[in-house]
């Protein structure tokens, strides 16, 4: 994004302000989550992420975001994008049906510290194919957050979601033009975080640093486009699409992942990686 110059390192206190932040994300997701059922309007969702942030006194990092460019400003605080729509899915009248697969990325700032996740909800009795494109985007997420550690490069943490995404004997397609990214002080910040790339290459990894990794994967073609909004995107050959995100900062001792309720314990233990908490 504009304006972004270096790599920001966060004090173990900036990273505890994050965790607030990252709490409130997390709850303002489950929320939207339990209503994306038949019936229910994408409007209707960002509407709960307001009512979850006016109830912690956070604001959005999505609301009216690319007002200085020249383009329309984001209009919610969450995107919402349903099944064929890869990202930035603008509130509104959508309406989701039995079958659906809703993803929803929502933000907060809390003392001026960001944090930034992203989940693909399934709505109502959802088709195998779609489940398993969900979950396995799922999987490429902590993949590559499983990667991330004092001395290791991004490229470890591309290429671990790159390889996640290309091991089942379904292809799916990796959206290769939106990436991860810093986060701190600003919702968007170096460095990018590409879901595809080769291991030892990028910037090394350090303590203090957050990272926010967001896969996005496609049933069919990795071909998209915006819509003229300035801000859908959706899939050229209108196949489904997956997203999901978390907020991870690197501590003295090893992961904290500020956007899950339990830390990241769970899936970090499982798959090896150290969890590390600042409480």
């Amino acid at each position: 994004m504009l304006g972004r110059q270096r790599i920001q390192l966060k004090t173990a206190d900036q990273i505890r302000t994050m965790r607030r932040a990252g709490l409130v994300v997390a709850e303002g997701l489950e929320e939207m989550g339990r209503a994306a059922v038949p019936g229910a309007t994408t409007g209707d969702l960002d509407r709960i992420g307001r009512q979850v942030l006016a109830r912690h006194g956070a604001t959005s990092n999505f609301l009216h975001y690319g007002a200085d460019w020249g383009i329309q400003p984001y209009p919610g605080v969450a995107c919402i994008s349903v099944n064929e729509v890869v990202v930035h899915g603008m509130p509104g009248e959508r309406e989701l049906r039995d079958g659906d697969i809703v993803s929803i990325d929502y933000g907060a700032i809390v003392d001026g510290w960001h944090g930034d996740a992203a989940r693909t909800f399934l709505v109502g009795e959802v088709s195998q194919e779609a489940r398993l494109l969900s979950e396995r985007t799922r999987e490429a997420m902590w993949a590559g957050i499983r990667q991330i550690a004092p001395g290791h490069r991004i490229g470890d943490v591309s290429a671990a979601v790159q390889a996640s995404l290309e091991s089942w004997e379904r292809p799916y397609g990796i959206i290769r033009e939106y990436t991860g990214h810093g986060i701190g002080t600003e919702m968007h910040m170096d460095p990018d975080v590409p879901n595809w790339g080769r291991a030892g290459r990028g910037p090394r990894i350090s303590t203090g640093m957050c990272l926010c990794v967001e896969p996005m994967a496609t049933l069919g073609s990795e071909e998209n486009d915006v819509l003229d909004d300035d801000w859908t995107v959706r899939t050229v050959d209108g196949s489904w699409a997956s997203h999901w995100e978390n907020t991870v900062a690197v501590t003295e001792g090893g992961l904290w992942v500020l956007t899950e309720p339990d830390g990241g314990k769970a899936e970090l233990e499982a798959g090896g990686a150290v969890f590390a908490p600042l409480d």
